[in-house]
């Protein structure tokens, strides 16, 4: 048994001797390097500083937009009919909305709510004088949701 102890024993030992430091493994690693020939590359030089390119680069990536066409919407309001009430819509019939007149209405942009406003008559022309814009919220969503819904049934 005491011969067992000795053979363990001397085995910790090989072992700890095969363990060598971070430092020599670099060492052996770049020596390993020379011999293949790897040693001669030249260093990668470092790069140069883009940060102020990056600024340039958002506010020429906003002008290419610049010309996109996008689908402008202006929603007076919104009235729910049956097919047989639509059928029988003729030159004079009224169609209530959900909504009063002067209550603001509803700007989107690819039917996403970003604006409110008020209608206007200027020089015989309907506009829109924008009152608020909305960011982040589209109101529009329950909406949707409800017309998947009864699309779905």
């Amino acid at each position: 048994m005491a011969q067992e102890t000795d053979k363990t024993d001397s085995t910790d030992q090989d072992s700890a001797a095969d363990t060598i430091s971070d430092a020599d493994a670099e060492a052996l690693a770049l020596q390993a390097m020379a011999e293949a020939g790897l040693a001669d590359r030249p260093e990668v030089p470092e790069l140069p500083d883009f940060s102020g390119m990056l600024s340039a680069a958002a506010q020429g990536s906003i002008d290419i937009l610049s010309d996109v066409e996008l689908d402008v919407k202006v929603e007076l309001g919104r009235a729910e009919m049956e097919v047989q009430q639509v059928l029988s819509l003729a030159a004079g019939s009224v169609v209530e909305l959900n909504k009063l007149a002067g209550d603001p209405v509803d700007i989107l942009v690819n039917e996403q709510l970003v604006a409110r406003g008020e209608v206007l008559v200027i020089n015989d022309n309907f506009c829109v004088r924008i009152n608020e814009i909305v960011r982040g919220v589209s109101e529009l969503q329950p909406f949707m949701d409800e017309s998947k819904e009864k699309t779905a049934e």
